[in-house]
């Protein structure tokens, strides 16, 4: 794959391991971040050998929003470079939502701006206990960016997005399980620790069925009633005859453990 310049990136046992390391920037979006993860998403894409990713950061935050010191010294210039580099970022989290793989991000420290944006795309979030969570854009007075508008507000619904919106209000971990915007809090050490064998858990199972169940979840939030049904017949049908669906039946029947092949 292409060189990165702010995300580190291997591959084991089925699962991609991803972490953002600028952490002297507190790994805030600027362009070549944005370069780099769409980047990570496309050598996800093609590596058959991934079954799912981990996502975790460097240093105390996660992810600190966009780089308001690089669009500071950019001026007048700033609207075309969020522009232009909104194109990579965008992309990369538009990939992220349609692979059929499972992405799992680990935040400890904090989630700002574009970094909350970032971490309500991911399709499980383990946290820290002491982590934070802040959309801050209109305190800098701009507007929300990163496909928040999306996700965030699915989440956890438009009345609870307005006011971290418009009041920039932030959120503990606690409030942020309870709320549904992150999935399981953990002790800070141990963050990487969990998102990387939740993610290991998943690469293990039966990979077909887990990256469609993930877009059936997708699909049918944005359907009408009767194309979701037919989109889920579909699927499942197809799921069945798969290696790991036949295998997961047969197991089921025969009480024993299935022997998933992630086809």
């Amino acid at each position: 794959m292409v060189e990165l310049e702010t995300i580190t990136y291997r591959v084991d046992n089925g699962v991609a391991h991803v972490r953002f390391n600028r952490p002297e920037g507190a790994n805030a979006v600027n362009p070549q971040f944005s370069r780099d993860l769409r980047d990570v998403m496309v050598e996800i894409e093609f590596d058959d050998a991934v079954k799912a990713a981990s996502f975790t950061a460097e240093g105390k935050v996660f992810c600190a929003g966009g780089d308001l010191k690089l669009f500071a010294e950019a001026g007048t210039g700033v609207a075309r470079l969020a522009a232009d580099m909104l194109v990579d970022f965008h992309g990369a989290i538009y990939k992220m939502n349609r692979l059929p793989k499972p992405f799992v991000a680990g935040v400890r420290g904090a989630a700002g701006g574009a970094g909350l944006s970032l971490m309500a795309a991911f399709d499980l979030v383990v946290s820290a206990e002491s982590a934070k969570y802040t959309m801050a854009y209109t305190n800098a007075g701009v507007t929300p960016d990163g496909t928040s508008s999306y996700f965030l507000s699915r989440h956890i619904g438009l009345r609870r997005m307005l006011d971290l919106t418009l009041t920039n209000r932030v959120l503990d971990a606690a409030t942020a399980e309870s709320w549904g915007l992150v999935n399981r809090v953990v002790p800070d050490d141990d963050v990487d620790t969990e998102t990387a064998a939740l993610a290991q858990r998943l690469a293990d199972g039966p990979a077909w069925a887990l990256g469609h169940a993930k877009r059936v979840v997708y699909e049918g939030a944005d359907r009408a009633l009767e194309s979701a049904g037919e989109f889920e017949s579909a699927t499942i049908a197809a799921s069945m005859g798969t290696h790991d669906g036949l295998e997961g039946i047969a197991a089921f029947a025969g009480k024993r453990r299935p022997s998933f092949e992630g086809r």
